[in-house]
C-alpha cells in the first residue's frame, strides 16, 4: 500500500507540469499534437500488431461467440469499472457520481447476476466513465498534447500520467494469480475489439488523423461531462461540437 501511494504521489507531482501546458486543442482549434512524426510511427506499430495479432482473434471471437454473451462480458467489465468510477467520484469531490456509480455497481453486481446483465441502465440509471485523467481535468490540469501510446493507443499528456491510477484501482489489477488477472486482461481486450470491428470501416482515408481527431472528439465530450450538443461517436458523426454555454471550451482542458 506504501509503495502504491509513493506511486500515485509521484505521478501527482508530474501532473503539477501539465498546468503551464496547452489544452487538446490549440487557441485556432487545430488538434495539439506537436509530436505527429513520432505518434505516426508509433501508429504504424500498433497498426500492424493489430493486423497481424488482435483482429484475427476479434474476428475468431465474433465468429463463434453469441452476441448475448458477448454483451455479458462487456457489462462484466463495465461493472468492474464501476469501482473505478466510484474512487473518481471521490477524488472529484463530486457526490453524484460517487453516488450513480456506487448504485450501478450494487444493482448489477446482485439483480444482474455478478454484473453480467445491467438492470441498472433499465431502470433509468445510466452509465459514466470515469477515469484519473478526468479527474486531473477536474483539478484543473490541461491535457497536454496528443499521444500516441504503443499497445496502448491514444491518449494526451494528463492521460498518461492518470493511467497508473487507473489500473491500481481497478479489481482486476488486484487479482494476484497471474493467469486469472492476464487471462481477464485479454478477454476484455478481445471482447473489445471485436466491438470495434464494424467501426473501423468508417476509418477510410488517413487512419491516423481520422482516429486521433475520432478520440480527442469523444474525449472531449467526457471532459465536458457531455455537455456537448451529442455524442460525436453515437452516430458515426465525427464533427467536433461547440461545447454548450457555460462549458469549458476545448482550447482551455
Amino acid at each position: 500500500m506504501k509503495a502504491a501511494g509513493l506511486k500515485f504521489t509521484a505521478a501527482a507531482v508530474l501532473a503539477t507540469t501539465l498546468s503551464g501546458c496547452a489544452g487538446m486543442y490549440t487557441q485556432d482549434g487545430a488538434p495539439n499534437d506537436p509530436l505527429e512524426p513520432v505518434n505516426r510511427k508509433v501508429f504504424a506499430f500498433n497498426d500492424a500488431l493489430d493486423e497481424y495479432a488482435l483482429r484475427p482473434v476479434a474476428k475468431g471471437y465474433n465468429a463463434v461467440t453469441p452476441q448475448p454473451v458477448q454483451d455479458g462480458v462487456t457489462n462484466f467489465f463495465g461493472n468492474l469499472g464501476e469501482v473505478g468510477n466510484m474512487a473518481n467520484g471521490v477524488l472529484q469531490g463530486n457526490p453524484k457520481i460517487l453516488g450513480i456509480s456506487l448504485s450501478r455497481f450494487l444493482i448489477n453486481t446482485t439483480l444482474g447476476l455478478g454484473g453480467f446483465l445491467d438492470p441498472a441502465t433499465q431502470l433509468g440509471i445510466e452509465a459514466r466513465h470515469e477515469d484519473v485523467g478526468k479527474t486531473l481535468a477536474a483539478w484543473g490540469f490541461r491535457s497536454g498534447p496528443f499521444l500516441m501510446l504503443p499497445i496502448l493507443g491514444p491518449s494526451s499528456l494528463r492521460d498518461t500520467v492518470g493511467k497508473p491510477g487507473d489500473w491500481y484501482v481497478s479489481p482486476t489489477h488486484q487479482i494476484s494469480d497471474d493467469y486469472t488477472r492476464w487471462g481477464l486482461y485479454g478477454l476484455n481486450t478481445v471482447n473489445w475489439r471485436a466491438s470495434m470491428l464494424e467501426q473501423e470501416k468508417l476509418l477510410q482515408g488517413d487512419r491516423y488523423t481520422l482516429l486521433r481527431d475520432a478520440w480527442m472528439q469523444r474525449r472531449q465530450f467526457e471532459i465536458d461531462g457531455g455537455q456537448t450538443k451529442h455524442d460525436p461517436f453515437a452516430s458515426g458523426d465525427f464533427d467536433y461540437d461547440e461545447p454548450a454555454a457555460g462549458a469549458v471550451p476545448a482550447t482551455q482542458k
